[in-house]
């Protein structure tokens, strides 16, 4: 088999990335709505127009500035095995979920992606130990496993939010509920606002990461206790 072109991303990195962004990756990402499911039970979110300014927002000023901005970090600290780094990142992580059910999140898909890696070729046993030995959470355990492609951080920070915009688009289709076709309108929408927030996390220092989002985690707290769901967060 040929080498690909300069600068062009080997075929079996694509698809790693492709199949890491996939809904169907076993990590339980479409069982959460990240507080969109409260939002549309107390009244916030009724239409596709308001979905697609939530999730928006949510990309912009929690997503962006956080696990897009700590992943950004921790794939170069994967692939120079600066483990002291991956840990104070992923313990950031875990101390800046804001609501028990956001935490439960984070540390159930790291869990799961975790096994899922440990069944693939590509990470070593050292690192996946180490992994395992944090509580590791969704964005340190997916850091982990893009370090193992050839694809530079943006492209992979590309397909970690491209896999949370399907999912929170698939959350509001339930939950609001909308049709196909606006769910297809709301991720051309989320399409066009991901490259520019990659761009700015990969900027951020630590010192500008936040993940400060009072009303997102007023609506996960209320979620914990909403009567009827559909989703776990």
């Amino acid at each position: 088999m040929s080498a690909p072109p300069a600068g062009q991303l080997p075929a079996s990195s694509l698809l790693q990335l492709i199949w890491l962004a996939s809904p169907a990756l076993p990590v339980g990402g479409f069982s959460y709505s990240e507080g969109l499911e409260a939002a549309v039970d107390c009244g916030e979110v009724t239409s596709e127009a308001l979905a697609a300014r939530w999730l928006s927002d949510q990309l912009q000023l929690a997503l962006t500035r956080g696990d897009l901005a700590v992943i950004a970090q921790a794939i170069p600290a994967w692939r120079t095995g600066e483990l002291d780094r991956i840990a104070e990142l992923n313990a950031w992580v875990l101390q800046t979920r804001e609501t028990s059910e956001l935490r439960a999140q984070a540390e159930q898909m790291g869990r799961s992606l975790l096994e899922w890696l440990r069944n693939h070729e590509g990470a070593s046993a050292t690192h996946i130990a180490a992994c395992a030995a944090l509580q590791p959470t969704y964005p340190v355990a997916y850091a982990l496993a893009a370090s193992q492609t050839a694809a530079g951080v943006r492209d992979c920070l590309l397909a970690y939010a491209f896999g949370w915009a399907e999912n929170m688009m698939q959350a509001a289709l339930k939950s609001v509920p909308l049709g196909q076709s606006a769910g297809q309108r709301i991720l051309a929408q989320l399409s066009r606002d991901i490259p520019g927030a990659v761009e700015t996390a990969m900027q951020l220092p630590d010192a500008e990461r936040q993940a400060f989002s009072p009303m997102l985690a007023i609506l996960s707290s209320q979620h914990e206790t909403q009567y009827s769901r559909l989703f776990r967060s």
